[in-house]
């Protein structure tokens, strides 16, 4: 995530053209940590939200409302004494720092005009709300810091407001290439590190884009770069910050499928490999990329119970996978015991009594072996001993490889219910797992044994040609598309030997076109455990060829004859329906 200064710098262009002139009409504290400004300006009301949440620090426009609690808190009360129906008159921000400045102009209790400053700092676990006068002194903060909470700076009622200058951070706009060099020659870091260190608001993000476009390994020092190549890397750092200087942003969220990996305010060509989706707001990309992200996180969250379910039997399972595979092996030997057996029957006659061993002619190989005997037993109860020996470990074998089977189909279904917990999107997607834990007896049903009504529906797609793709979110789910949804003609869709999801395309009884087996074959590579893969196995097949064997579990299907193709992961472009 890279809330750095440039976002911030955009943040500002934007608030500028919303919110400058206009006069804060309310003033709500939500949270203990946040605030939510109503400003009626000339380009209409707005509502400004601004977090200070230690955790996931905010400030972007919203339409939603929050209500506040039904006591104002007293640094809410303050601020509608001094600022209620204030005029905003300035947003800054300092260098390119996580800072912005709020003036504010606005009548006193003598009706005389005053000014005040509402700064805001995106700054992590440090950040805050700080209420100062025009000269500096702080009034009252969101959250107060004593010396014994910080040795650089308190931020209490009297205090001096000063931005602490910890690092000694130089400003990116107004740097020439004699403090660049020297900055970033005196790190021994990598390069890309040196220059985040460097200057204020450079994210790790910005300083590896830096670095890409300029050509430069981001990985090596820059003491061991020649002046050429660090006056050409400066070079290209100008130039990628020269759009903060003209106010010039293109605000993007960076997808990996459906999930947003990062944002930004400039564009990230060394994120190629991702999906960019760009807003027309840097409010719009903050707003999507915490709410995707929010919910991404709670259902990974909630799903954590069941992922411990499975992980555990999965890790029973592979424990008793390999110790029946010891037990298997041990078993290697026993076609020797029947042929010993049966050499002792054939030569035994000649063995003397007491004998330690006999030498015969083994005729299935046709070599001399030795076979150890029992001196205190006859041939005859030695070629029984042996018999003996091959009957047991040949039940053990076949015990234990029906055992080796039921435990690897075990190990195959419990991972097909990892990649469905991967998949699951919604609470009603964690609902149908549960469910198939239930009735797969890895999860007790509590308080009735009456069966859940499941509400998720399975994932849909429209393919480039027109056909609807449909993907099953689980075990359940793909049965059920399998072999109730889909009809005779229907193709489908499965990564081999890989869990993962049923794909079906319906074909409405015509012959597909090439780029739709591609689309189904991509969704079927990305909804399986090969997500991310560069070459993915797709089989394929007309949906009557697909069978289910009695008893099989949840998802299990077989076929016999079907086409492949290799594939990548990467669904990009593939249109889906929300249903």
């Amino acid at each position: 995530m890279a809330f750095d200064g440039i976002v911030v710098a955009s943040l500002v262009h934007e608030l500028k053209n919303e919110l400058l002139n206009g006069r804060i009409a309310k003033i709500a504290q939500p949270e203990a940590d946040e605030l939510l400004l109503t400003v009626k300006s000339p380009a209409g009301q707005k509502r400004l939200l601004i977090s200070a949440d230690a955790s996931l620090p905010l400030i972007y426009l919203t339409d939603r409302n929050k209500p506040g609690p039904i006591t104002a808190p007293n640094f809410c009360m303050l601020l509608r004494k001094h600022i209620s129906n204030g005029r905003i008159i300035g947003i800054t921000q300092p260098k390119l720092e996580r800072i912005i400045d709020f003036k504010i102009e606005h009548l006193d209790e003598m009706g005389d005009l005053c000014r005040k400053d509402l700064i805001v700092e995106i700054m992590g676990k440090h950040s805050n709300i700080i209420f100062c006068t025009e000269d500096g002194k702080i009034i009252d903060s969101i959250k107060h810091v004593s010396s014994q909470m910080s040795s650089v700076r308190e931020v209490l009622p009297g205090r001096d407001y000063f931005i602490p200058d910890t690092m000694h951070k130089a400003d990116p706009l107004t740097a020439d290439f004699e403090t660049f060099s020297g900055l970033v020659r005196e790190k021994p870091a990598p390069v890309s590190k040196a220059i985040y260190t460097s200057f204020t608001g450079i994210s790790p993000v910005t300083a590896e884009e830096v670095c890409h476009i300029a050509g430069v390994d981001s990985s090596v020092p820059a003491k061991e770069y020649s002046e050429d190549i660090l006056r050409h890397l400066f070079h290209q750092f100008e130039l990628y910050l020269a759009p903060v200087k003209e106010g010039n942003f293109s605000p993007a969220i960076y997808y990996d499928g459906r999930e947003p990996k990062e944002f930004s305010a400039l564009p990230l060509t060394h994120f190629s490999g991702y999906r960019r989706e760009e807003f027309s707001s840097i409010s719009e990309v903050l707003k999507t990329y915490y709410a995707t992200r929010n919910a991404l996180l709670r259902i990974r969250q909630k799903s954590a119970d069941l992922r411990h379910v499975v992980q555990t039997a999965l890790e029973r399972n592979r424990k008793k996978y390999n110790l029946q595979l010891r037990q298997l092996k041990d078993t290697e030997n026993r076609d020797k015991f029947k042929v010993y057996g049966e050499l002792i029957n054939t030569y035994g006659y000649n063995v003397e009594e007491g004998a330690k061993k006999m030498e015969a002619l083994n005729y299935y190989t046709n070599e001399m072996i030795t076979i150890p005997l029992d001196p205190t037993k006859t041939p005859q109860e030695n070629a029984q001993r042996y018999f003996a020996k091959y009957n047991k470990q040949k039940r053990t074998f076949e015990a234990l490889s029906e055992l080796i089977r039921e435990t690897k189909d075990d190990i195959t279904y419990l991972e097909s219910i990892q990649t469905a917990l991967d998949i699951a999107r919604t609470e009603d997607d964690l609902a149908g797992i549960k469910e198939e834990l239930v009735n797969s007896g890895y999860i007790r049903r509590k308080f009735t044994k009456k069966k859940v009504k499941l509400k998720n529906t399975p994932l849909h797609y429209i393919s480039s040609d027109g056909y609807h793709i449909y993907v099953g979110k689980n075990n359940l789910q793909n049965d059920e598309l399998t072999f109730h949804f889909a009809v005779g003609n229907d193709w489908w869709f499965h990564a081999k030997q890989a869990p993962g999801s049923h794909v079906i395309v319906k074909s409405n009884g015509e012959e597909l076109p090439d780029r739709t087996f591609e689309e189904a074959g991509r969704l079927a590579a990305y909804y399986s455990s090969m997500r991310g893969s560069d070459k993915v196995e797709i089989d394929y097949v007309e949906k009557k060829h697909v069978k289910k064997p009695g008893g099989a579990k949840p998802g299990f299907v077989v076929y016999y004859t079907n086409y492949s193709l290799v594939i990548d992961s990467d669904i990009t472009g593939i249109q889906e329906v929300n249903s």
